[in-house]
């Protein structure tokens, strides 16, 4: 036979099976940080190849579009503003041939600085990440249209490895 339960016990009982323990509560968020220990570093680094490859082929597009700049105006252009978009509903010119984004005319793109250089005779580009975050390697191209790579901050040049 049950023996009766006091008022004090009743409460104790009720209150014990309506929540988590401390214990349990503990053991769920050092899961929680297990996880995301985990977790984010790997998201980190999968952000910062995702920021190298569209450094990669933002330096892509720029042969891309020095090649067709080349073909229209018998030069290369000497600025990214030469290769960037119209300004109003005008038509193409040198100075603004409408090839490229206008993200990409101000030098910087998804955590990569963008500069060129164009000569008469070519053009090189660099893309140097602005923080580690962005990237860990520096690219370099030109007129060869090869795009080229450098562990580092140092910029990569005409010497460094072709990205295959």
């Amino acid at each position: 036979m049950q023996r009766k339960l006091r008022k004090g016990e009743r409460v104790m009982r009720r209150c014990r099976n309506r929540g988590f323990s401390l214990i349990e509560l503990l053991i769920v968020i050092a899961i929680i940080l297990i996880i995301s220990a985990i977790a984010i570093p790997r998201v980190t680094s999968t952000k910062r190849m995702a920021n190298e490859v569209a450094a990669i082929r933002s330096c892509q597009a720029i042969n891309t579009a020095q090649i067709q700049y080349f073909a229209q105006y018998g030069r290369y252009a000497s600025t990214l503003n030469e290769l960037g978009p119209t300004p109003g509903d005008a038509g193409p010119s040198p100075a603004a041939a409408n090839l490229i984004d206008e993200n990409l005319v101000d030098g910087i793109h998804l955590g990569y600085a963008f500069a060129m250089i164009g000569t008469p005779a070519g053009y090189s580009v660099n893309a140097d990440p602005q923080s580690p975050d962005s990237g860990s390697r520096t690219f370099y191209t030109d007129h060869s249209v090869t795009v080229r790579y450098r562990y580092g901050t140092e910029p990569a040049s005409d010497v460094d490895p072709p990205i295959e």
